[in-house]
């Protein structure tokens, strides 16, 4: 079972940045988003209703909550469906992948959680992966504003993203209910994104485009829905830093999609900046016995 979910996760956010890359067109990014989110979150909560699992919670968590939308299911999606129109959805999962040195730091700043030794050492390889990763388009292109912008707005969302970890970690600390927190956050998000929309007076109608109502069914259901649900599933079997490893994995799904679909060239660079990320990630999370024991075999707590 730990397996599958694992598996899951992996497959699954390793495939829905070729998904945001196929939402590009004429529909507005904040619209996207707001569908995307409106499906996902009227879905958790029919779901979490039939199961009695919503959990009422307090004004002030929902002001936190309110916070964590625009983090996690907001503006960081908003800066990663952007990003998309000036790099390819590949290399902006290796960007991603970089969120567990953001959550290291975070950490340090909100929590005052003592850093890992293994932050600085992570840290330089992910920094110096991220020069080489680019280093061919960048001297290519004399460092074309464009592609700044591109790298630029995926570390942007991943900041978000990561500050959307720590509001869940505060829920988690509260002993709130996560599949609640997270259904009233992307509630939250949706609303966010809608105001944003009729703000810059947005059509909210969507593309009737096999291509685009498909790749939106699949960001919110698959997407959304079960990857999140089969992550924290992980997470309460494993414990947070074994079901992490996805990180590790999901990028390398992403950036053979896009060498396929969007047509992006490898260069020796490239791999080397690549395998220099995920060596970095890979620090982050070692400890002694880590390349002895799989993660999904560890048993449930």
């Amino acid at each position: 079972m730990n397996a599958l979910l694992y598996i899951s996760v992996v497959v699954i956010w390793g495939t829905t940045w070729l998904a945001i890359y196929m939402q590009q067109g004429v529909v507005s990014v904040p619209v996207s988003i707001f569908w995307r989110f409106a499906v996902a979150a009227i879905v958790m909560l029919v779901v979490l209703l039939a199961l009695g699992r919503l959990r009422r919670i307090s004004l002030r968590d929902h002001l936190f909550c309110i916070l964590q939308g625009g983090c996690v299911f907001g503006f960081n999606f908003f800066c990663f469906y952007h990003a998309a129109a000036y790099i390819s959805s590949g290399l902006e999962s290796v960007i991603f992948s970089m969120s567990v040195l953001f959550n290291a730091i975070n950490s340090m700043i909100f929590f005052r959680q003592r850093p890992s030794k293994n932050l600085l050492p992570a840290a330089v390889l992910g920094i110096a992966g991220v020069i080489a990763l680019f280093w061919h388009d960048l001297v290519a292109t004399q460092m074309a504003p464009t592609l700044l912008m591109g790298i630029g707005l995926s570390a942007l969302g991943t900041f978000g993203f990561s500050i959307g970890n720590m509001i869940s970690t505060r829920h988690q600390r509260r002993g709130l209910e996560t599949l609640s927190t997270n259904t009233y956050a992307m509630f939250y998000g949706t609303i966010i994104m809608g105001v944003l929309a009729l703000v810059r007076g947005d059509s909210f109608m969507p593309e009737f485009t096999l291509r685009y109502l498909g790749s939106l069914f699949y960001l919110a259901i698959f997407g959304s829905v079960i990857a999140f649900g089969a992550y924290f599933t992980l997470v309460g079997r494993i414990g947070a830093s074994q079901a992490a490893y996805s990180t590790l994995l999901f990028p390398l799904v992403a950036l053979s999609l896009s060498t396929i679909y969007e047509g992006y060239v490898w260069h020796s660079n490239a791999v080397i900046g690549l395998c220099m990320i995920l060596l970095g990630n890979l620090v982050m999370f070692s400890k002694p016995g880590m390349f002895t024991t799989l993660p999904w075999r560890k048993r449930a707590a």
